[in-house]
């Protein structure tokens, strides 16, 4: 059986860590040897800041995401659809108009209709 010693703490510290340990572990030592091994695995101090937080974190996600966003609405105003409109004007397939040269000169017969024709039948009078 392992043998226990007292340490003394504030009465404030004491139930703090109390209620920390029971939610999260199964004694008191198991809680105590846990912290302790994880600042000595880490080679950090505990009165370090390890650094940003979560909400800080997607905080500035946040921003950059948008940031990026900005830029990509902004190449494509700028960019894409210029780019897009010039090239399908390239490639539009309109046949042009077939114009005749200036120089060839077509002379085209055209038949005339006659207005007026002579009476076939003589028995007919007016």
């Amino acid at each position: 059986m392992d043998s226990f010693i007292g340490i003394r703490f504030k009465k404030e510290t004491a139930k703090r860590f109390q209620e920390f340990s029971r939610t999260h572990f199964k004694s008191h030592t198991e809680a105590l040897e846990t912290m302790l091994d994880f600042f000595f695995y880490n080679e950090i101090s505990p009165r370090e800041k390890l650094g940003p937080t979560g909400r800080t974190i997607e905080a500035s996600f946040k921003k950059r995401i948008n940031a990026v966003i900005a830029i990509m609405r902004d190449m494509e105003k700028t960019q894409t659809k210029p780019t897009v409109a010039m090239i399908e004007s390239l490639f539009q397939t309109d046949e042009p108009i077939k114009k005749p040269l200036i120089l060839e000169k077509k002379f085209i017969e055209e038949k005339k209709e006659v207005r007026f024709q002579e009476k076939l039948n003589p028995n007919n009078q007016l």
